[in-house]
């Protein structure tokens, strides 16, 4: 089995290992700034939670009452407390009860026990869009034919609403193919010219090739199957998740409007979640994300 090893960034270079030569690892090196850029990242992170909460909280000093009509369309919703409660109220309602009872549970701990059952559910359709994804991956890379067969119908899924929700493989299947096809030539004549076959190449010239294209692809899939997982239950009526409380709590917005919004929290952090845990496989392949990394 031959390895291939690039020798340069941007050079087009290539060196070959043979079975008998031991491989030497390259050094982990972390990128010159990486620290800073990380630390500016997080800051940016905050500022826009700030500017999202200097937004609400001026549009509720300063706009109408009745919100921005145009025509017979209100583009902009209503200022009262019942239509937008004031964020600490929001957030100071997570730590009251749910409810009246003495033995109610806070509202946190609701919406974080539904927030885990929502996730179970995406896990599930997230593992089922990469097995799909991948898997249709590599029959459009394998066979030129079938990506103009499939690749047309897979975009044209995701026009239509419902499927758009619940299947979470698209971009999953579009960034594994882009990245399987996305070695340089010169390499794919090298692993030619020592006989490699078809898994072979795969597995020692593609997949690695493909990381800085798939990982973005999963965070996106991970966000999308927690949609979809959120759509179904509030679609289905399935209980105990994030959709089925938020539609629960709606209800219960005329006497309580800051309620409403413990879910939606939740849902939103369930989203960074999600999208968060796939980044842990980055740090497992962070070798082969230099390219991820530049762009």
């Amino acid at each position: 089995m031959t390895t291939v090893q690039s020798t340069g960034r941007g050079t087009g270079e290539a060196r070959v290992s043979r079975p008998d030569e031991p491989i030497a690892r390259r050094p982990s090196r972390r990128p010159p700034g990486s620290s800073t850029r990380r630390f500016a990242a997080a800051a940016w992170g905050l500022a826009g939670i700030l500017a999202i909460v200097l937004i609400w909280e001026g549009y509720k000093l300063l706009g109408p009452a009745d919100g921005v009509v145009i025509g017979d369309a209100r583009v902009l919703p209503r200022t009262t407390d019942l239509a937008m409660p004031h964020v600490w109220d929001m957030i100071g309602r997570l730590a009251e009860p749910v409810t009246r009872s003495p033995s109610a549970q806070p509202l946190w701990a609701v919406v974080a026990l539904a927030a885990l059952t929502t996730l179970g559910i995406a896990a599930v359709g997230w593992l089922v869009g990469v097995v799909v994804g991948i898997g249709l991956a590599l029959v459009m890379q394998r066979w030129r034919i079938a990506e103009w067969g499939l690749l047309p119908w897979i975009v044209l899924s995701q026009t239509v609403p419902l499927i758009a929700s619940y299947l979470a493989f698209f971009p999953i299947a579009i960034g594994a193919l882009k990245g399987l096809q996305s070695p340089d030539r010169i390499h794919e004549e090298l692993m030619q010219t020592y006989a490699a076959g078809y898994l072979q190449t795969l597995v020692k010239l593609r997949f690695p090739a493909a990381v800085p294209y798939l990982l973005p692809a999963l965070r996106l899939g991970a966000a999308n199957a927690v949609i979809g997982a959120v759509v179904a239950e509030v679609s289905t009526g399935l209980q105990g998740g994030i959709g089925r409380i938020l539609i629960q709590f709606a209800g219960q917005a005329s006497g309580d409007p800051s309620k409403a919004w413990g879910p939606i929290f939740g849902a939103i952090v369930l989203g960074l979640v999600a999208a968060g845990s796939v980044a842990l496989l980055g740090v497992i392949l962070r070798n082969y994300r230099r390219t991820e990394e530049a762009a």
